[in-house]
């Protein structure tokens, strides 16, 4: 996947305010871990829109997301949530799934955690 265009102000937040003074991988996933919990407000409607070869959701599919997962034995470079789907609960990336009728600074800590993997960063 070709790396999005660098966005000063969404790398000065990510600098500034997810990730500041962190100096490992543990620090890192803490930092957005934080970040995301704060902003993100559970549970909410959200539509798959990427596949996953950890996931079993199909591009176009709506899941109601009830919470991050904190397990830091997580795939590298990624943060995963809880959802419901199919009667089931389950974790899959964050990086899949885009808010439905969510609020703009909600919006846009899911899009800084896209932006991210974008940029092909790591924890």
């Amino acid at each position: 996947m070709p790396k999005s265009k660098i966005d000063k102000a969404r790398e000065e937040r990510i600098q500034n305010e997810i990730i500041v003074d962190c100096y490992n991988e543990s620090e890192r996933f803490s930092g957005w871990y934080c970040y995301l919990e704060e902003k993100l407000k559970f549970p909410f409607s959200a539509l798959c829109i990427a596949t996953s070869p950890v996931s079993p959701l199909k591009r176009g599919e709506q899941v109601e997301v009830i919470g991050l997962l904190d397990d830091e034995r997580h795939e590298p470079g990624e943060i995963l949530v809880r959802i419901r789907w199919q009667q089931r609960q389950m974790g899959v990336p964050l990086a899949q799934l885009e808010g439905i009728h969510v609020g703009p600074q909600f919006a846009q800590a899911i899009a800084d955690w896209h932006y991210w993997c974008s940029r092909g960063y790591r924890f």
